[in-house]
């Protein structure tokens, strides 16, 4: 019995060096010490003790440092452990490194690192075979009602936005595209202003999504496919500096996955014009310029897709 207790409490006890949590210091200093044990100090809390440990309700799991969405409540399930066990991650939330025993792996928030836990493959406890062993401490819950209109925005620009919103709006999960503009100088600029102006805001698309349908690391493959991401000087025959190749990131999990493509991409011989921006302020177009490929009933005349992934 004490051996079986002991293995139970190994399966989660976490070795390592705690992080960078500089950029979330706010969030920090509101939580207990037992809380800053566990997510920044890599302990675990009593088995049987934390407070998702027999939770039911329908709804999604959060990390208490960043916020950033990490489990949803039909992944988890009764392993009787001690520990909140989900047999699934939302896609691209949480990052897995050996530890240094060389024997488990842990996961951490890919946003900020905080310690969830560890990960465990091969129990045959669920018909995904994996089971992440979370500490209640790292989480926060959001019951469904909330759940349900958590969808995330991703921002793209590759030359004229309709050729890129007529390829995004396809995807499935995706909810919404609208034409517009960021990383100007000029509020609220209008389409003239833009092309006009020098206001020096890029043609960019809003793509409203669904992380539980398609993911960011999806969305970002396509448009790296649909428009030539080597192309220094615009898109096709658009020239000028309103055309130029952009993904605007709002996180670490948004940029550490654009420069991850753009890596691929130029380990097999391309030139990636492509840069990496901080989101801005994005001033959506007029209604004249919202789905024009979809109301002219034809297709972009400069973006194509090619397979490069």
């Amino acid at each position: 019995m004490y051996k079986s207790i002991w293995i139970m409490v190994m399966c989660c006890i976490t070795q390592g060096i705690a992080g960078d949590f500089s950029p979330w210091k706010q969030q920090i200093d509101t939580l207990s010490s037992a809380e800053k044990r566990v997510l920044m100090d890599k302990g675990t809390e009593r088995a049987f003790s934390g407070k998702y440990v027999h939770s039911k309700e329908e709804g999604v799991y959060k990390c208490k440092i960043c916020d950033t969405s990490l489990y949803i409540s039909k992944d988890k399930f009764d392993s009787k452990c001690g520990w909140p066990s989900f047999d699934d991650a939302i896609e691209g939330a949480i990052k897995e490194t050996l530890d240094a025993d060389g024997q488990r792996t842990e996961i951490t928030c890919a946003n900020c690192d905080a310690h969830m836990g560890h990960v465990f493959k091969g129990e045959g406890m669920t018909s995904k075979n994996v089971r992440h062993c979370v500490n209640s401490l790292s989480l926060n819950f959001e019951k469904k009602a909330k759940v349900r209109a958590t969808l995330a925005k991703a921002y793209f620009a590759g030359g004229c936005f309709w050729g890129v919103e007529y390829y995004l709006e396809a995807i499935k999960g995706v909810k919404e595209v609208r034409s517009g503009f960021m990383g100007g100088k000029v509020k609220n600029p209008s389409y003239y202003e833009v092309i006009r102006s020098n206001t020096g805001h890029l043609e960019t698309v809003e793509v409203v999504y669904d992380p539980r349908q398609v993911s960011y690391e999806t969305l970002t493959k396509t448009f790296l496919e649909i428009h030539d991401p080597t192309q220094i000087d615009g898109q096709g025959p658009d020239i000028g500096s309103q055309y130029l190749s952009a993904i605007f990131v709002g996180n670490t999990i948004e940029r550490k996955m654009s420069r991850k493509l753009i890596d691929i991409l130029e380990k097999k011989g391309l030139n990636i014009a492509t840069k990496i921006l901080p989101v801005a302020s994005f001033y959506p177009a007029d209604a004249s310029h919202q789905d024009y490929y979809k109301r002219k009933g034809s297709t972009p005349y400069c973006h194509t897709r090619i397979k490069r992934f």
